[in-house]
């Protein structure tokens, strides 16, 4: 998968210094995938969930949300919001969804 982009990730992991490590284990994983559907997403990432037309990650045991948009065809992964679990309860990201 092509990620777009990982300066999102690296930004949040500035200001959220104990999600660094869980973000780019997600990122490594990720970039390596292959996935066809929310299925394949959901076989190496069991507690991801389709959102409308978006994916939501938990990270770093569920302290935070990485909010995407996956497009299996072109193989994409489009980071739209990485959020603490307070910032992802407000809602606020699902407009986008």
């Amino acid at each position: 998968m092509h990620i777009i982009s990982r300066k999102a990730l690296l930004e949040f992991a500035r200001k959220h210094p104990g999600s660094y490590q869980p973000l780019d284990d997600w990122y490594r994983v990720a970039k390596k995938a292959a996935w066809q559907s929310i299925t394949d997403t959901k076989r190496v990432f069991p507690h991801a969930d389709a959102v409308g037309d978006c994916t939501v990650f938990n990270i770093g045991g569920n302290k935070h949300r990485l909010i995407t948009r996956i497009n299996y065809e072109n193989q994409v992964v489009f980071i739209r919001y990485v959020l603490t679990h307070s910032d992802y309860d407000k809602g606020g990201w699902r407009n986008e969804c």
